[in-house]
């Protein structure tokens, strides 16, 4: 492809975005027409009077009527207008990266910029997500001026105030697993968007769609008086009516930018974006692994793993052992990672893993004593072994809740202490008469919650495993409302505000995002009941392994917390303890128990 043909291509592209973007003005141009409209009508009745040409009693009460309705018509247009221009639009939680902590990525943008063309963006921020994007914050709400003497990146520029670049937010995940090379190919159609997103027609239709889009929002704000619910219902009335408008112009304009981008980005390592994209598509398939697999349950213990970029690395490494598919993706770890052109990655990891807790589970803004770090040589004993006993312990909590005795066999070792023994007596049923109609909760693999018996209307399973599962759901809802570490949420609220580091304030302790919305993008529904018992009654055999047994826990990558028995992973457990929890059928987690040497009759500790 020619360089001739490329700058075809992106030219139609930003032609076409920009005459979208007069469309989404015109909009714009027919709501002010509309609102001044009255006036004009006023203004001719007055002029008409004046002139001796619209007399008499009727024509003195439509002036009176019209002029009444052209100010109420002003005065709320003017309201409205106010509150598209003040209202704040949203902004990305991101992790700030200024220049002196990446000289190296600054260069780096900024050379990609000039082989480009375009604009340099105003500054880099990092997202704890698979993206990479252009974002406008020039709202002055969104932080301090552009400076005078050019944009953030350094470049010079004319002595005079001159709209900022959108913010480049690179995903960074992307840093700790791409080589430098790939970086460069992946952001090159991001940077070009630069070039579209300077011209005054897009910047300005821009400006609107996202001022009414903060004024719907502002509007939908609750615990106001009833006065100002009224009012705030009829501007959001009129932002949504003028959005629904603008909707496919603006749909259209992006599309129009990006193809623009794209287009002119096709001359810049175009063979190494191919291998790029690849790469893109597998750290997104390994960041969601490591986010719900390993991360959730260090969350749901009060923990965050202060590492997870690094950890990303890891798990992806681990895929390209595993599957054949990715087996050549590991041989590029040789080259130069773009987390290099960091000064401290560390930091800058430890600043995205704390917002990902945030943005994921809920988790507060600051570490604390119930919120603290862990390193990932520490997650097997800190978290892993810690989940396992905390949620053994109130297994047998709700068992002394239910009247449960401790054991059957008083000849017993301290037949008062918590067994496996007590669990699997108390789930078996004596009989197949006994027991409810087998459905599969969800099989090993899957864990794909939420089967019902159709037909009872209720959860497969037995009525003991029903009642020891509604009373483990009962106990994680006291404990989530008491604010007990390692309950189903963070054991913090996160109602502060965000520290310096965590993105662009609006003011002094002003949050960027509101924090009564997190989790902003949740992981996970809550567990089931079958799924609190199920992991609780795998937790109890997994403590009853550790201490009677010399197995001991550990973390696998791709899967998270994992039991080791005699060096390798208990990949069998869950459908014998399924077998158990939903037809009452303890055969074959006791033949297991057996061969693996477990003991269900010893006492485990608890915490």
């Amino acid at each position: 492809m020619t360089s001739t043909s490329v700058g075809i291509g992106a030219e139609a592209g930003a032609q076409a975005a920009r005459s979208r973007a007069l469309a989404v003005l015109r909009i714009r141009g027919r709501a002010l027409a509309v609102a001044l409209l009255p006036a004009a009508a006023t203004v001719i009745l007055l002029t008409g009077g004046s002139t001796g040409h619209f007399v008499g009693h009727g024509w003195d009460t439509a002036r009176w009527i019209v002029g009444a309705l052209a100010v109420l018509v002003l005065l709320a247009a003017a309201g409205v207008a106010l509150v598209v221009a003040r209202a704040r639009p949203a902004v990305s939680p991101t992790v700030p990266i200024p220049e002196e902590s990446a000289p190296d990525l600054y260069r780096m943008v900024r050379d990609l910029a000039d082989r480009l063309d375009v604009p340099v963006p105003s500054a880099i921020a990092l997202t704890p997500d698979c993206d990479s994007w252009l974002e406008d914050r020039t709202h002055p709400a969104h932080g301090p001026p552009v400076p005078r003497g050019g944009d953030e990146l350094g470049t010079p520029g004319p002595h005079r105030r001159t709209p900022a670049a959108p913010v480049l937010v690179i995903g960074s995940p992307f840093l700790w697993w791409m080589r430098v090379g790939e970086l460069r190919a992946v952001l090159a159609p991001v940077v070009a968007g630069t070039g579209p997103s300077a011209h005054p027609d897009i910047a300005a239709a821009r400006r609107f769609v996202r001022g009414l889009d903060a004024a719907v929002g502002v509007s939908a704000t609750p615990a106001r008086c009833p006065a100002t619910r009224l009012v705030c219902a009829g501007v959001g009335w009129v932002a949504r009516l003028l959005l629904r408008g603008c909707r496919e112009h603006a749909a259209l304009m992006e599309r129009g930018v990006a193809a623009a981008a794209a287009e002119r980005a096709q001359a810049v390592d175009y063979g190494l974006r191919i291998v790029a994209q690849e790469q893109v598509g597998l750290a997104y398939a390994g960041w969601d692994r490591l986010l719900t697999r390993v991360a959730l349950p260090a969350w749901r213990m009060g923990r965050w793993p202060s590492r997870l970029d690094a950890g990303v690395v890891a798990a992806l490494t681990e895929l390209s052992r595993r599957d054949r598919l990715a087996e050549g993706f590991a041989s590029r770890l040789g080259e130069r990672p773009a987390c290099d052109l960091l000064e401290e990655p560390g930091l800058v990891d430890e600043a995205a893993s704390l917002l990902a807790a945030r943005l994921f589970h809920g988790g507060p803004a600051e570490p604390g004593p119930a919120w603290s770090p862990v390193a990932w040589q520490e997650y097997p004993d800190e978290v892993v072994d810690r989940t396992w006993r905390t949620e053994a312990a109130r297994l047998h909590r709700v068992l002394d809740a239910l009247g449960v005795r401790a054991t059957p066999d008083p000849a017993a070792p301290e037949p008062g202490g918590p067994t496996l023994a007590r669990v699997l007596d108390h789930l078996t049923v004596p009989s197949a008469a006994g027991r409810r109609p087998y459905l599969p909760a969800y099989d090993a693999d899957s864990r794909t919650p939420g089967c019902e018996d159709e037909e009872a209307g209720e959860p497969a399973g037995t009525e003991r495993s029903a009642a020891l599962a509604a009373g483990l759901t009962a106990a994680l809802a006291r404990e989530e409302h008491e604010g007990t570490p390692g309950a189903t949420t963070a054991a913090v609220s996160p109602g502060g505000p965000a520290p310096a580091g965590q993105g662009c304030q609006g003011g002094p302790g002003s949050p960027l995002w509101d924090d009564g919305a997190l989790p902003l993008f949740p992981l996970q529904p809550p567990r089931t009941a079958r799924e609190l018992l199920a992991d609780h009654v795998t937790a109890m055999v997994c403590c009853a392994a550790v201490d009677t047994a010399g197995a001991t826990p550990g973390l696998d990558w791709l899967d998270g917390p994992s039991l080791l028995v005699g060096g390798e992973r208990a990949a069998d457990l869950t459908p014998r303890v399924l077998s158990l929890i939903e037809e009452g059928d303890p055969a074959p987690l006791r033949a297991w128990l057996v061969e693996s040497g477990i003991r269900p009759e010893k006492p485990v500790r608890l915490v």
